[in-house]
């Protein structure tokens, strides 16, 4: 698959980038160069092989799924004017 300038044009109409005459044609070279790149990519025999998440083979941490007031209910409302059993007071704004 080769690109041309009116791809290119579309494509930058469709990505909404500007494009200015001049550079249709480097463009044209870079996405020619990184179709041809995929295309041999596609050459590699990946047979067999697991897909991966990682290059490094590992477990995901795993933790308990506990509900926890974070135990900073203290510190959080420490500095605040008005407080009732770690709660904010405001003052009443509807009527």
């Amino acid at each position: 698959m080769s690109v041309d300038e009116a791809t290119v044009r579309r494509v930058a109409r469709l990505a909404r980038i500007a494009v200015e005459d001049d550079q249709v044609s480097g463009l044209v070279g870079e996405l020619n160069g990184i179709l041809g790149f995929v295309e041999q990519l596609n050459e590699v025999d990946v047979d067999g092989v697991e897909p991966m998440t990682s290059v490094t083979p590992m477990a995901m941490k795993m933790r308990e799924d506990a509900v926890t007031d974070g135990g900073k209910a203290d510190d959080i409302v420490a500095n605040a004017p008005a407080t009732d059993d770690s709660y904010f007071l405001v003052p009443k704004v509807v009527e």
